[in-house]
């Protein structure tokens, strides 16, 4: 019995390895001055950048979820319940577009519906048959955060990370996708300024 409990902890650790090797690097460009004024942490207040629609609210709250621990892991606290006078504010926004195949763009909602788009046919002679079926398309996901000091309203800090992945892959649901793009933002936080870097 206990051999098979280690071979099933084994199968899952595999799985777990897999799927963080699948995850592929993240692009990160974050702007500051602290080079000239050091950023001094404090409470933070998480708000969204922008309108969510109903149908993302829990999918904004998984990336807002992610930047709170990234915030709390480089030294600010969370004010609880006295948000409204947080010494900072931190705006959270998401954009994710489909990238078809054929080049095309369009803006989605990660792990909703299936893959859209049409692919074009050939007619003639010499007509290629593809067994392989059909490219899949690409989830573009892009996280990006501004913390501003509620006092004056000056942004101290501001950065964004994006990533691309299959659709379909654990790296295109927002679950993981979150967690990696975090991660990566707020890495060596405040980070180099101005300049754009990939972490795998």
């Amino acid at each position: 019995m206990a051999r098979k409990e280690l071979f099933g902890i084994a199968l899952m650790s595999l799985a777990m390895t897999a799927c963080v090797a699948s995850t592929p690097p993240v692009n990160v460009t974050r702007f500051h001055n602290a080079q000239d004024a050091q950023i001094i942490t404090g409470t933070i207040a998480i708000v969204s950048n922008s309108e969510v629609s109903d149908g993302r609210v829990l999918e904004q709250g998984t990336y807002e979820a992610a930047v709170r621990r990234e915030l709390q892991r480089v030294g600010f606290s969370d004010p609880g319940s006295d948000a409204a006078n947080g010494e900072y504010v931190a705006r959270v926004s998401v954009e994710q577009s489909r990238l078809s195949a054929d080049g095309g763009r369009s803006p989605v909602s990660v792990g909703v519906g299936g893959s859209t788009g049409s692919y074009g046919s050939g007619v003639g002679l010499g007509i290629g048959i593809n067994l392989s079926g059909k490219p899949k398309d690409r989830i573009a996901t892009e996280l990006s955060v501004r913390i501003t000091r509620r006092a004056d309203g000056q942004t101290v800090w501001e950065g964004r990370s994006s990533v691309e992945a299959k659709d379909g892959s654990p790296a295109s649901q927002p679950g993981l996708a979150a967690s990696k793009l975090a991660e990566a933002l707020f890495r060596d936080f405040p980070g180099e300024s101005g300049t754009t870097i990939r972490v795998p």
